[in-house]
Formats: C-alpha cells, sequence, structure tokens
C-alpha cells in the first residue's frame, strides 16, 4: 500500500487550544482533533525539508460530532515555500463524516499528472458549519 509521509514534514497551525494540537491531529485516534482558537482562515502547514512527490492526501471530519465547528470550505495550497503557494484544490462540503480523499487529478507531476510535488502542503479552513468561527480537524494523513 501507500507509505504515510507526514512523519517527514514539521507542521505548524495558525493556531490551537492547547491540548488540541498536530499531536492530537496526528494521533491514529480520530476522537482526538486540532481546535483553531482565532480568526479565520484558519490554516495548517506540513512543511517537507526536500521536495516530496505526494499521491494522495486524506482529512478526517465528522459533521454529527462537531456540528458548527465543521469545516465547510477548504482549500489547499502548495509551493516550495509560503511565497509561491498555489491553490490546487478547493473543497466544499455538506455534512461530511469520515475520511475524504483529496482530488489531485490536475497537479501535473508524474506519469499521469497526479502526484502533487512540493516542500509545502497548506490547508485552509475558509468557512465552518453555520459561520461557526473555530475548526476542528479529527485527522489528516499524507502519503
Amino acid at each position: 500500500g501507500l507509505k504515510e509521509i507526514g512523519n517527514l514534514a514539521s507542521w505548524t497551525v495558525s493556531s490551537c487550544k492547547p491540548g488540541c494540537g498536530i499531536e492530537a491531529l496526528r494521533d491514529e485516534d480520530t476522537g482526538l482533533f486540532w481546535q483553531s482558537d482565532g480568526p479565520q482562515p484558519h490554516h495548517l502547514n506540513i512543511h517537507f525539508s526536500r521536495l516530496v512527490s505526494i499521491v494522495s492526501i486524506r482529512i478526517f471530519l465528522d459533521f454529527e460530532a462537531d456540528e458548527s465547528y465543521t469545516p465547510t470550505r477548504i482549500t489547499l495550497l502548495a509551493g516550495t515555500g509560503y511565497h509561491d503557494l498555489i491553490p490546487f484544490s478547493a473543497l466544499e462540503f455538506a455534512q461530511p463524516k469520515g475520511w475524504i480523499d483529496v482530488p489531485l487529478d490536475h497537479v501535473g507531476g508524474g506519469e499521469d499528472g497526479k502526484t502533487l510535488r512540493a516542500f509545502l502542503v497548506q490547508v485552509r479552513v475558509v468557512e465552518n458549519h453555520q459561520n461557526g468561527k473555530d475548526t476542528h480537524v479529527r485527522g489528516l494523513k499524507v502519503y
């Protein structure tokens, strides 16, 4: 199967409540989550020390548990650094529950054009359900 490479990156978030940071997001237990604590848009940076080839990104959301904390619009960006981030996927959700595969159909790398080559991936939560202020993301995996 695919190899999860998130452990090769350094992860940072725009803000988080104590105990609800990167460790909770990266934990295998989807009962734990990153909770932002600040102004929108909320974002999460996944920074690799070398150029990586990403074939899959998966995000775990749970509307039933999180309600107004659930993201409804997420934009993903990639680049070599913060200065040249380019959006490659814009996702919209109604009432998501479970693992969601981020489409990489048009990112252009690899033989099939579906491999994302980047040093930095940013996950930007643009909007939450019912205009909620802070957000919950329960899992994020990079392959």
